[in-house]
């Protein structure tokens, strides 16, 4: 067990490196990154000053060197449009973005588990086609399309629901919605292939034949079995919604980390840009470990020392 730790956590700081590389590589996308930073009514001279005083004029290892230090102690300069450090910035909008990506997992489970169990326990009903049908369509909808179309139904047409912002319960109905969808879609497919492997097992004979209610049969036996791969899946796509967060908190004005970094990238605010990467970036990788190291506990059929 603690050698699998090691390689996990092995395997996690070479992906953080590699993340580091890329985020560090934003500055230079867009061109020279004195002369975007600096004001556009700055002079030749002034912008050479600020190259010297920023360290563009060194090598890019050493440049990339003193980012990666200053990274890992949390400091990634000062956010060009807010004048302030802009880790904080970042951890400021996160409560927001995590509350929105919990709620759309909420809904995913509540909805989309129970769905894939009654398709597979009616499999060829109506009940059935109707759920592959919204299986099929939630997959591939866009979800700012989808965003859009929610707004114009229940905020415009018919004024149950909010359009922007963060408050209340009701403010997370719409983009929770439009953030969960596509998950929701392939969590129903999910649950349903893995509820008609397991049905179809030798031992949900054996208790049919034992005499076992046929509800017993589905809860106590087949669930049970068939949630396994989908607990792992639904920690794993976990990422895919922190992602999916900067698309959703845009259409609706989240006040979360996703909106932060459009609003940032549009400034040209590349430290704040390259804090916010970051930091989702570590959340996903956290998850992903967690979920590496967890698996083994969910499925015994696992070996650690196989893996």
């Amino acid at each position: 067990m603690p050698a699998y730790i090691i390689r996990r956590l092995f395997q996690s700081i070479i992906v953080l490196i590699t993340i580091s590389v890329i985020v560090f590589s934003l500055t230079f996308l867009s061109g020279d990154p004195a002369v975007l930073m600096v004001s556009p009514e700055a002079t030749a001279e002034d912008v050479e000053r600020f190259r010297e005083q920023a360290g563009f004029n060194d090598p890019i290892l050493v440049q990339y060197s003193r980012f990666f230090s200053d990274a890992i102690r949390g400091d990634f300069g000062t956010s060009l449009r807010h004048n302030q450090p802009s880790l904080p910035l970042v951890i400021e909008r996160l409560p927001a973005t995590l509350q929105l990506s919990l709620f759309a997992i909420f809904l995913t489970v509540i909805i989309a588990i129970p769905l894939g169990v009654i398709a597979a326990w009616n499999r060829g009903s109506w009940i059935d086609n109707f759920a592959m049908g919204f299986a099929v369509f939630g997959q591939s909808v866009p979800n700012f399309w989808l965003g859009i179309m929610l707004i114009f139904f229940f905020a415009v047409r018919l004024h149950v629901l909010p359009t922007s912002g963060r408050g209340g319960f009701r403010f997370l109905i719409l983009p929770g919605m439009a953030m969960a969808f596509n998950l929701m879609a392939a969590i129903t497919r999910l649950v349903r292939s893995t509820m008609l492997d397991v049905l179809s097992q030798d031992y949900i004979r054996t208790a049919h034949g034992k005499g076992l209610s046929s509800r017993g049969v589905m809860v106590k036996h087949g669930l049970r079995n068939a949630l396994i791969p989908v607990v792992t899946v639904v920690a794993l796509q976990f990422g895919y919604i922190l992602g999916g967060a900067v698309v959703i908190e845009t259409v609706f004005s989240w006040p979360g980390i996703g909106l932060l970094t459009i609003q940032a990238i549009y400034n040209r605010d590349f430290p704040l840009v390259q804090a916010a990467v970051f930091v989702l970036a570590v959340f996903i990788i956290l998850i992903n470990l967690g979920v590496d190291i967890m698996y083994p506990y969910l499925d015994p059929r696992i070996r650690i020392d196989e893996q």
